[in-house]
């Protein structure tokens, strides 16, 4: 036995340097730059394009196969700009030659200076790569053949790479179909020895020029990559994204986003995915999710977790994305913002279960979920503690304090957003609130219930606590015209308006208990717009009602006095009309309230009104007919009137003005007496004063 060993050791022995001799000596008797024709005719038969080694060829054959080139170019693909594909300035890989003999490949560090990749998609959407990506059909019986072996049965039991370094490439992409342009410059990667099942670490930096939007990103990245022999499962970790973008339309002219991993995994066979200790920062916010997991990445992926929104300030942030937000009535308004829910999103939905969301001061809980972006389909249930919309109204609202019902606040809402959105708008849902306050108004128990479909949007909405009375109503805006076409119906039950009126005005010059309904249809996108269009009617019945600093009673009796020349009765702050009773009905018609039977009653008085108020320029024209009764009306008798009054009512809504008119206070007997006096002024003065006189009094 130990003559044929050592036959073989020397045989083994012999062997080893005879290839030591052959790799020190063809080096010397081969010149590889005599192939270069024979290498670009081969690249030239194959894809169609030139290949031009202009630097020099160096092989080494031991102990490392390889071979380094200086610049290296392939020309581009035919119909693209006339310059190269791609250029390398320097190459150089090796594999080291003694494992080969037992089916190990271990490569040394492959090293690419000066990569220039120039990409290209013309206008009719084809790259300049397609040609080189185009597989040649192989015959059915070798397909068949193929098809049968595993794809990584190409690939050695053992494989390592000593590392690739790329330096100083740069990457061009020219999309003359989208007209974008991008460059990649400055690019470089650097990883550690590669060997399945072995993390290796990958560092790699680059520069991204958009000349569209006129900012660059620098991008860095850090992360340790594990690959099977397979190539179906992947992991990282420790991995560390950073992009830096900058430019003039940049909020502060740069922004940092920052994106952290401890531990990814990817299984492409069982089409799963694991990601924990996420964590994504971009200026002030920071989002985070211990744990998201996928399902069928390859087919239609889909992921799953538990995310949480850091707090944050939304006025900071829009303001970082120069984003301008008008002024608002409460400086801190959007000072605080914060999120936390379970996520399942795919390419084409996202569902946010168990919703907690913080905004300033108010607490909403729920779920939102996006069925289709596409199609915009959306259902969500949000319930919100406490809402002070004042804080987010502008000023100038507070000043002119527009009164508005819920259903108008809605239309409102629904009118700021574009038309085309409305129209393909698919949703459906609901809010609820505890506690809302608009334009100082105090409500509670709030509910909205929201449909929208085929570009009509409708609402039903309800305050079971108003001022000790309730509110309904409804909306439909459709807009599938111009101008959205609004409808709203409305109902309060037992309000009591002079809480209303002292929160609504800072104080209340009626008290009593309303129930009032509208049906009210308009058009437009603006409130003015609506104003003008707005057609409908109206109906309201006051209980126990009150006029503070309007005593009517008094007013006759001043008239009376003035006519007989008795002492006026003295004033007093406490003055006050009131009425068991006070109903009437009105309609509307292109913005134009028109009220023709006001009555008012009480035990002494009885009030009649008719006038109108234009919305538009809140002119009013009104006029109101009093009676100061000595006795109701019975069965058998008349109501007695003891005085008389007409009232006419000028001015806007805003600042009404009030006039007495005297003809009305006069009895039939005092008339003839002015007429008497009127007579005789004629007589002595002239008639041009005496028909002053008559006109001012009829």
């Amino acid at each position: 036995m130990g003559k044929p060993f050592k036959i073989i050791l020397s045989t083994i022995a012999a062997l080893i340097l005879l290839l030591i001799a052959l790799a020190c000596i063809l080096p010397l008797v081969i010149d590889p730059n005599d192939f270069k024709p024979n290498i670009a005719a081969a690249v030239k038969n194959k894809t169609g394009r030139d290949l031009v080694l202009g630097g020099e060829l160096k092989l080494s054959l031991f102990p490392w196969i390889g071979i380094s080139a200086g610049k290296i170019a392939l020309s581009n693909a035919q119909g693209f700009q006339d310059r190269p594909f791609a250029t390398i300035e320097e190459s150089n890989v090796t594999v080291l030659l003694l494992p080969l003999l037992s089916k190990k490949v271990e490569v040394n560090r492959i090293v690419l200076k000066g990569l220039v990749l120039n990409l290209a998609k013309n206008k009719q959407g084809i790259t300049n790569w397609d040609d080189l990506t185009t597989e040649t059909v192989a015959p059915a019986a070798v397909v068949g053949k193929q098809d049968e072996q595993p794809v990584a049965a190409a690939i050695p039991a053992i494989f390592t790479i000593g590392g690739i370094a790329i330096e100083n490439a740069r990457i061009t992409w020219n999309d003359l179909k989208t007209e974008q342009h991008i460059e990649l410059k400055d690019l470089n990667l650097n990883t550690d020895k590669f060997s399945f099942d072995e993390p290796v670490g990958i560092a790699a930096s680059l520069t991204a020029l958009n000349s569209r939007a006129n900012t660059s990103q620098a991008i860095k990245l850090n992360t340790e990559l594990t690959v099977n022999e397979k190539l179906d499962t992947f992991a990282l970790r420790h991995s560390d994204l950073q992009v830096i973008t900058s430019g003039e339309t940049v909020p502060g002219k740069s922004l940092t986003t920052a994106l952290t991993v401890a531990d990814a995994a990817l299984d492409m066979n069982r089409q799963t995915a694991k990601i924990y200790g996420l964590q994504l920062t971009s200026g002030d916010i920071t989002l985070a999710a211990a744990e998201m997991t996928g399902s069928a990445i390859k087919d239609k992926p889909s992921f799953q977790g538990s995310v949480t929104v850091a707090p944050f300030s939304p006025t900071k942030v829009l303001q970082q994305f120069a984003i301008s937000l008008p002024a608002m009535q409460d400086a801190n308004a959007l000072s605080k913002l914060s999120a936390n829910f379970d996520l399942t999103a795919t390419a084409d939905s996202a569902d946010l279960q168990n919703l907690g969301l913080t905004l300033d001061d108010s607490q909403i809980k729920g779920f939102i979920n996006i069925k289709d972006f596409a199609q915009s389909i959306i259902s969500f249930n949000l319930n919100i503690d406490a809402l002070d919309v004042d804080r987010y109204l502008s000023p100038a609202d507070k000043a002119s304090k527009p009164l508005a019902s819920p259903a108008v606040l809605l239309a409102a809402g629904f009118s700021a957003l574009p038309v085309e959105t409305l129209r393909k708008l698919n949703a459906d849902g609901a809010v609820s609130l505890g506690k809302l306050k608009v334009n100082g108004l105090a409500m509670q128990d709030i509910h909205i219930n929201l449909g929208s479909k085929n570009g009509v949007v409708t609402t039903q909405q309800s305050v079971k606590q108003f001022y000790q009375g309730s509110y309904s109503g409804n909306l439909s805006m459709d807009t599938h015209g111009d101008k959205p076409a609004l409808a709203v119906t409305e109902k309060i039950d037992h309000v009591h308006i002079e809480p209303l009126l002292k929160d609504y005005k800072g104080e209340a010059k009626m008290s009593g208990i309303v129930d009032a309904s509208a049906q009210l249809q308009g058009q437009g996108r603006k409130a003015d717009e609506l104003k003008a269009s707005l057609n409908g009617q109206l109906s309201f019945l006051f209980k126990d009602g009150v006029v503070k600093g309007f005593n009517l009673q008094k007013i006759i009796d001043e008239g009376k006095a003035l006519i007989k020349g008795s002492a006026l009765p003295s004033d007093s702050k406490n003055d006050q009309t009131l009425f068991s009773n006070m109903s009437g009905t009105a309609t509307i018609t292109n913005g134009l309230i028109q009220n023709n039977d006001l009555v008012a009653k009480s035990s002494t008085l009885q009030v009649d009104g008719k006038g109108n108020l234009n919305l538009n320029s809140e002119a009013l024209d009104y006029k109101v007919d009093a009676k100061l009764l000595d006795s109701a009306a019975t069965a058998t008798e008349p109501e007695q009137v003891k005085g008389a009054v007409a009232i006419n009512i000028a001015g806007t809504l805003s600042t009404p003005t009030y006039t007495i008119d005297i003809a009305s206070l006069l009895t039939d007997k005092n008339k003839a007496k002015i007429d008497k006096l009127i007579n005789k002024i004629d007589k002595k003065l002239g008639p041009g004063l005496g028909d002053l006189l008559k006109g001012f009094l009829k």
